[in-house]
């Protein structure tokens, strides 16, 4: 996994961070913690420099959970509910969970926007309500590029002060990230096995 990342980053540069970043947050293949980490030890290698790297990350962030929003923004609330209705069990959500979300986004849509970014999963996803709710789009991108941008300095500088200890580096982010993926289809498949519909009063 560091392999085809470094390969990346040492092939693409800027714009290879742009696309791994924007992938993440589509379809998320390799962890942004490990993308802007590895970037970061790039810039204490020298190969790249701070500002640009989150810049160029913090766009990538920005452009995939666009995607996302665009999604919701193009369904709607309500146009989730035929969905929902028949993909509850997979999902392990009932409409009655999306109508809570939306109303809570209605309430605090713009900071949670922010805060979310620093939450796994949920960073991401968060960009799905933010559309059905119709979030102006301008606000939608301050709050995801500023808390995207926070979170990827923080990233970048981890890295940056592990500096070339890319063999430390490399022994625990792999098994990490394996643990980390099989611990999430765990929890999936345990979720899916005992979801049961609310009881209707």
């Amino acid at each position: 996994m560091t392999e085809f990342i470094l390969d990346a980053i040492t092939w693409g540069g800027y714009v290879g961070i742009f696309l791994l970043m924007a992938l993440e947050n589509i379809v998320p293949p390799v962890p942004s913690e490990v993308i802007m980490g590895l970037g970061g030890m790039a810039v204490a290698r020298g190969d790249m420099t701070i500002v640009p790297l989150i810049l160029w990350g913090t766009a990538g962030t920005t452009a995939g959970n666009y995607f996302w929003y665009a999604v919701g923004r193009r369904f709607g609330y309500l146009g989730l509910k035929p969905f929902v209705d028949r993909w509850g069990r997979w999902l392990t959500v009932e409409w009655e969970d999306v109508e809570k979300l939306h109303g809570f986004f209605l309430r605090h849509g713009g900071k949670t926007v922010f805060v979310f970014r620093f939450l796994p999963t949920f960073r991401t996803m968060i960009s799905l309500p933010a559309g059905m709710a119709r979030m102006p789009l301008w606000r939608f991108f301050v709050a995801t590029f500023v808390g995207s941008a926070v979170w990827n300095t923080v990233l970048a500088g981890a890295g940056y002060h592990l500096g070339s200890n890319f063999d430390r580096l490399d022994r625990y982010v792999g098994p990490a990230a394996i643990a980390l993926s099989v611990a999430i289809v765990i929890g999936y498949i345990y979720r899916v096995a005992t979801w049961k519909p609310r009881e209707r009063r």
